[in-house]
């Protein structure tokens, strides 16, 4: 079994609110572009939701192909954009993070696109599997060197990049092994990582905002002693 067949802060100056709480604007330099971070992190966990969703067959889903329309537009375009415009914020670990992961949802959606023909130039479903674990190992990699960029961010950024990067090891073993089990065991972490994803979206939409109700904590680190980027 293989996972492509079978299943604002208003006018002015952004100063970074949040950075002192280690949120996402760790380092900023002032612009006028307001915090993407909520719209990257929002975008990418309802697009891993979903996909994850369709990982584990929820309702009996054996087609995944929805997930080519938000794979493309909300996990891959809105977090491209979102990655865009965190460079001249001088948020180089976010604008890394969402261009990467923007283009991992463009790329992966490509792979379900027919007209690609990417699946079917592949003559077994065996050689498409392996093919697909190193893929999804290849992005375990890319996740662990952002794991260790934010060891010092805040807690909710290291749990939810964890969690990603055990679900990307779970797929890979799943397409190596061809156990449908292990398949939907990386389905279930993606579920667990989309909603880690959902809280710090949720936590970043709420610091950026001066008339929020409430407010989420992240967990983050005293980094008044540590150059930043």
């Amino acid at each position: 079994m293989n996972t492509t067949a079978g299943y604002n802060n208003g006018p002015g100056y952004n100063t970074g609110v949040g950075a002192g709480n280690g949120g996402y604007n760790q380092g900023l330099r002032p612009s006028r572009v307001a915090n993407p971070g909520p719209l990257g992190l929002l975008a990418f966990a309802a697009t891993t939701f979903m996909f994850s969703l369709y990982i584990l067959q929820t309702r009996g889903i054996t087609h995944p192909n929805v997930i080519v329309a938000m794979a493309l537009f909300a996990g891959g375009l809105a977090q491209l954009l979102a990655g865009m415009w965190d460079f001249p914020r001088g948020n180089i670990f976010g604008a890394t993070t969402f261009t990467l992961y923007g283009a991992f949802w463009l790329s992966y959606a490509t792979l379900l696109l027919p007209g690609s023909g990417i699946v079917t130039a592949y003559p077994s479903s065996r050689e498409l599997s392996n093919a697909l674990g190193i893929y999804f190992i290849t992005w375990f990699m890319v996740t662990v060197f952002l794991l260790i960029g934010a060891l010092r961010r805040n807690w909710g950024f290291i749990v939810f990049l964890t969690f990603w990067a055990i679900t990307f090891v779970l797929l890979a073993a799943g397409e190596f092994t061809a156990r449908s089990g292990v398949l939907k065991a990386g389905g279930a972490l993606g579920i667990v990582t989309s909603l880690c994803a959902f809280y710090v979206g949720l936590a970043e939409l709420l610091t950026s905002q001066d008339t929020a109700i409430f407010r989420l904590p992240l967990g983050g680190f005293n980094n008044n002693n540590t150059k930043r980027i």
